[in-house]
């Protein structure tokens, strides 16, 4: 399968893991994927620098092949302090619920953008690509200057212009099936949750680069649809959380498994940010809610201690269970299982329809 993409970045499969922050992509994951021929994601939106410089260098020991990092592109929230404290306020039932002290003081937000640049244009990787916005001209250009590829997320054809505008070698289209944050940027008056089988013709007849389709995609019949809808290449995500080698906590791995396809809905009350996770009783309770959710990254310090608390216990239900629509087809298998058996299915798919001409 030679796609424009494949031929520049040096790759054999049209098939990239999607770089999930927050520990499913440790190195081990990383490399396999990029040594089963497909290009692997190191997602380090959480990260320090210098845990991006050890993350480059553990990933280097395990291949040589080309391999990418996504960073968060960062926002300036305007939340009124009031609103933040009346949320950790809020908050606190559930410190109690899994065993943790109350909180009074608001934790820091996020790691230096700045400082997260500089370790990856330091690690000198194939790829660099982001989300939730789109970084400077100057960080763009750095990065293309040092031979790196450069690919952002959209969730709409507008976002995906202003993303080819700003010069991005290639755009992930991401489909609301898409597990984990939503990339939107730019005001929708839908929330842009647009499907991925409806956005990726759009995007592709608005933008010349390269787009790879994201959202729902677990295995060959998701690439061939995906091919065959214009894209270049595929991102999947959910379909290697459940991996032998993902770093996703053993319960959310279990929950992925035992879940269906109407498991999952997309809510801010972990992080201030739209993001589609498994629903749990967190989620169910905060609907209760009354106040203004502070937006990302605030809300999302203001529940790490509950999420890391209830991990610690494996308690699910104040975990966030990031995934997507797809969760059904999970496979707990190998990273390099998933891209042969994906691969396998596509080839005798575009086989079984090429036999329908005849």
């Amino acid at each position: 399968m030679n796609t424009e993409l494949t031929r520049k970045l040096n790759i054999e499969h049209p098939i990239i893991q999607a770089p999930m922050a927050g520990g499913p992509t440790t190195p081990d994951l990383v490399a396999s994927v990029s040594n089963a021929g497909g290009l692997g994601s190191l997602g380090a939106g959480y990260l320090s620098a210098e845990q991006i410089r050890n993350a480059i260098r553990e990933i280097k020991q395990r291949t040589d092949r080309p391999f990418g990092v996504n960073l968060f592109v960062p926002e300036q929230p305007s939340t009124p302090e009031d609103t933040i404290i009346k949320m950790n306020d809020y908050l606190n039932k559930y410190r109690m619920e899994v065993g943790i002290a109350q909180s009074t003081s608001i934790p820091k937000f996020v790691e230096s953008f700045e400082e997260q640049v500089q370790a990856v244009l330091e690690g000198n990787v194939s790829v660099f690509s982001f989300t939730f916005g789109i970084p400077s001209h100057d960080v763009i250009q750095s990065m293309k200057q040092q031979g790196m590829f450069v690919v952002g997320t959209a969730t709409t054809v507008d976002e995906a212009i202003a993303l080819e505008a700003a010069g991005v070698d290639a755009v992930v289209a991401q489909g609301s099936e898409a597990g984990g944050h939503r990339g939107t940027f730019l005001p929708s008056t839908a929330d842009a949750l647009i499907g991925t089988m409806a956005l990726v013709p759009q995007v592709v007849d608005h933008v010349s680069v390269p787009v790879i389709a994201s959202g729902g995609i677990m295995d060959g019949r998701g690439l061939v649809a995906s091919l065959a809808l214009g894209a270049s290449a595929v991102q999947m995500g959910t379909a290697f959380l459940a991996s032998i080698e993902s770093g996703a906590h053993a319960v959310h791995k279990q929950k992925i498994l035992s879940s269906n396809e109407d498991s999952t809905e997309v809510t801010n009350f972990y992080s201030g940010k739209a993001a589609r996770g498994i629903l749990t009783d967190f989620m169910k309770d905060m609907h209760f809610y009354e106040g203004t959710i502070p937006a990302y990254p605030i809300q999302n310090a203001l529940t790490r201690d509950i999420r890391q608390a209830a991990s610690k216990v494996g308690n699910p239900e104040y975990m966030s269970l990031w995934a997507g629509q797809g969760l059904r087809l999970s496979q707990d298998q190998s990273a390099s299982e998933i891209v042969k058996q994906t691969l396998d299915q596509a080839y005798l798919l575009i086989e079984s329809m090429g036999n329908l001409r005849e």
